[in-house]
């Protein structure tokens, strides 16, 4: 569980289906029972901040620690970053042979800041080096289909779409409100009633 570095701790036991519209209790529980890991499957998480995508994935990613996996969780600029640096600083080159021994990768925010060519280059090694040995979650709020923006390289973006995208299932959170804006706390609450 430490090796895996989650942001937080949520299990799929907290996560509220009626609270979002991406899934159905069947897919859920499909999700839970873990098979598209030992398929190597990619889960696309898509949809606005705040609607439950963390929360998914890292449940998910918990899941599958206490069954026995190894799970790596990782922001998508935290990974550019070590891709970067793992020859040269000993704490990007053990995060780096984490995730390449994992049988789950999640990475969050992908596509969320643009990067060069070069990173990009380095997201496809990394990705082509993974294909068929490990699954993904990938979260994001921008779909696939606009992640050619991002990348700057169309060749490279249909390289990595290509493998992605193989075995893969798009969870689409499309109507679903910001359950953070929707639990919001607040420090004066009788200003707010008045606004």
């Amino acid at each position: 569980m430490k090796w895996a570095e989650f942001p937080f701790l949520k299990t799929l036991d907290e996560y509220h289906l009626d609270e979002q519209d991406a899934l159905g209790e069947r897919s859920f529980k499909q999700l839970r029972e873990l098979n598209w890991v030992e398929e190597c499957y990619t889960l696309i998480l898509m949809g606005p901040p705040g609607v439950g995508k963390n929360h998914l994935s890292v449940g998910l990613g918990i899941e599958a620690v206490q069954r026995g996996y190894q799970v790596a969780f990782i922001f998508m600029a935290e990974l550019i970053y070590v891709l970067k640096t793992r020859e040269y600083t000993n704490k990007s080159k053990t995060r780096y042979k984490r995730m390449m021994s994992s049988d789950l990768i999640i990475i969050d925010d992908v596509m969320y800041l643009t990067i060069d060519s070069a990173e990009a280059n380095l997201f496809f090694q990394f990705i082509y080096q993974l294909y068929d040995h490990a699954a993904f979650i990938l979260t994001s709020n921008k779909g696939p289909n606009e992640w050619g923006k991002f990348l700057g390289d169309a060749t490279l973006t249909t390289a990595i779409l290509d493998r992605l995208l193989h075995r893969s299932q798009i969870i689409s959170y499309t109507d679903t409100d910001s359950l953070r804006m929707k639990h919001r706390k607040t420090l004066f609450p009788e200003i707010n009633h008045q606004t």
